[in-house]
């Protein structure tokens, strides 16, 4: 297999990926048809984590960060890096010399279906990271991987430039080429959600206003007096 290192890829529009990043992940995936949701295990390391920008994609030897390294020099800012293993790994393969290296060059967080270490001080940089295990379990650097090619991460499928979202609800991610639309939608979505939230406040009941009272006659639903 051909080992690669692609140094430039096309990126999103940043206006397009600002807007994502303000959608937040449920709502960017409600908006792309409940699509693009990474597997639930994927977490980040700390409540407040927020991320969203351009995929660099890695793939890696699992326990070898090798490529990480390599990644690095071909990120731009505002990028994310997406990682993944050639076989599944729970070893602590990126820390907080690399936290320390990716906000040097403007690297926004990191996306890992593997270990990571070193949480407290990638916590107190305030560096985001979505992973799938947190292991002191060292790695080593001596395997070749790739750099920007397709990936699937968590169960999903990524290509180089498209757009990761990341949050307390998990990660999502957007393909490049209708990473506009998505956004477009998301935002009338936005609107929607806020008329009816205001309904809701008003006391109104989701069984009224969503027309559910005709689904619970057709599921054979009977509502019956209890005794008080």
């Amino acid at each position: 297999m051909r080992n690669v290192v692609v140094r430039n890829i096309p990126r999103p529009d940043p206006a397009v990926v600002e807007i994502l990043g303000g959608l937040g992940v449920a709502t960017t995936h409600e908006a792309q048809g409940r699509r693009g949701l990474l597997n639930p295990y994927m977490r980040p390391i700390y409540p407040s984590a927020r991320v969203c920008g351009a995929a660099v994609t890695v793939s890696c030897q699992p326990g070898d960060n090798l490529m990480i390294h390599a990644a690095v020099e071909v990120c731009k800012p505002g990028d994310v890096l997406v990682v993944t293993t050639t076989s599944e790994s729970t070893d602590g393969m990126f820390g907080d010399l690399l936290g320390v290296s990716c906000r040097a060059h403007g690297v926004r967080g990191l996306i890992i279906d593997a270990g990571i270490r070193d949480t407290a001080e990638l916590t107190g940089m305030d560096f985001p990271v979505w992973a799938k295990a947190i292991s002191a379990q060292g790695t080593v650097k001596a395997t070749a991987g790739s750099v920007n090619i397709p990936v699937v991460c968590a169960g999903a499928l990524v290509n180089p430039g498209d757009v990761m979202i990341g949050d307390n609800d998990g990660v999502v991610v957007v393909p490049r080429e209708i990473a506009e639309a998505v956004a477009k939608l998301g935002e009338a979505r936005l609107a929607k959600e806020e008329k009816t939230r205001e309904r809701l406040r008003n006391g109104e009941l989701g069984v009224e206003f969503y027309g559910l009272r005709a689904k619970l006659k057709e599921l054979g639903v009977e509502y019956v007096d209890g005794s008080e």
